[in-house]
């Protein structure tokens, strides 16, 4: 697993690259550099883009949520022609739920909180598993008004399954906003993920 530097601000999608294989923003044709300012400028958004790409190389969609509580899947089958590709959604608000649903460590909750890269990382993995999707997006982190597991209001993690690559997210603003630009992040990683997938 690889994880981001951090992104602050209120777009964090426009700023540095995923670290990791292939990962979004490295040199050379015809990568996800030269889609950058393209998908806010088609329908849907990110969301239509990301369901025209998992379209397009047949691959299947699933998320788990936290902070956001379900807003990443809603803003996928938002798209018309969603259901080819999306296979479902956990959203794992609580902690037992996070463990018992989708499968990461009680010890890992525990030692570290809910709001840490491995347990993003391990939301991700575990949904993929649990509905049988190919790529899996996962949200977890502190939207406010307060700070919660020792994390300051504003940090988030979001994470790809496969390959498993976390982006750590320092945004600022009220709730709604942290929580909107959270599943925009979540958007950009999930199609950096699927541009630069293998064919």
């Amino acid at each position: 697993m690889t994880v981001d530097d951090p992104v602050d601000g209120r777009r964090p999608v426009a700023s540095g690259p995923v670290v990791g294989p292939g990962a979004a923003g490295t040199s050379g044709g015809g990568g996800p550099t030269d889609r950058a300012a393209e998908p806010e400028d088609t329908p849907y958004g990110l969301a239509g883009a990301v369901i025209r790409e998992a379209t397009a190389r047949g691959v299947t969609l699933a998320t788990a949520e936290s902070l956001t509580g379900g807003l990443v899947a809603a803003a996928l089958t938002g798209v018309p022609g969603a259901s080819v590709v999306f296979r479902g959604g956990v959203v794992s608000y609580a902690s037992a739920v996070k463990a018992e649903v989708l499968g990461v460590s009680a010890r890992l909750l525990a030692e570290r909180g809910a709001v840490d890269p491995d347990v993003a990382s391990a939301m991700a993995a575990g949904v993929a598993r649990l509905v049988g999707a190919d790529l899996a997006v996962a949200t977890t982190g502190v939207a406010g008004p307060d700070p919660a597991d020792g994390k300051p209001v504003g940090r988030v993690y979001v994470a790809v399954s496969d390959p498993p690559q976390v982006r750590r997210l320092d945004l600022v603003g009220d709730r709604a906003s942290i929580r909107a630009a959270s599943v925009e992040a979540a958007l950009d990683l999930v199609l950096a993920a699927l541009v630069t997938r293998p064919t």
